[in-house]
């Protein structure tokens, strides 16, 4: 199977994984003035589930928030989960 591939769809506010060609999965977000990502929604078709597309799209869209220099508030469930089981990613949390 391949990987997702993940762009940032800026119009849309949301980070967007495809495979084969269809989006597979998205993460919403919201960019505050101070710098603060805020990830609300995850959401990941059904047909896509428990291939790695939400563990790629959030790890992907965490990558793109460390390389702009801004910090996340993970409001959605899913990514506060996943920052809980990936350590090396905690220190983008906006209150940490």
């Amino acid at each position: 199977m391949a990987a997702p591939i993940v762009t940032d769809n800026q119009q849309r506010s949301r980070f967007e994984a495809h495979l084969d060609d269809r989006l597979a999965g998205f993460a919403d977000y919201r960019l505050s003035p101070g710098g603060i990502v805020t990830i609300p929604h995850t959401e990941v078709d059904p047909e896509f589930e428990g291939q790695g597309v939400g563990s790629a799209l959030v790890r992907a869209a965490l990558d793109a928030i460390r390389a702009d220099g801004h910090r996340v508030n993970p409001a959605c469930p899913f990514v506060a989960g996943w920052i809980d089981r990936h350590p090396e990613y905690q220190d983008l949390l906006a209150d940490g």
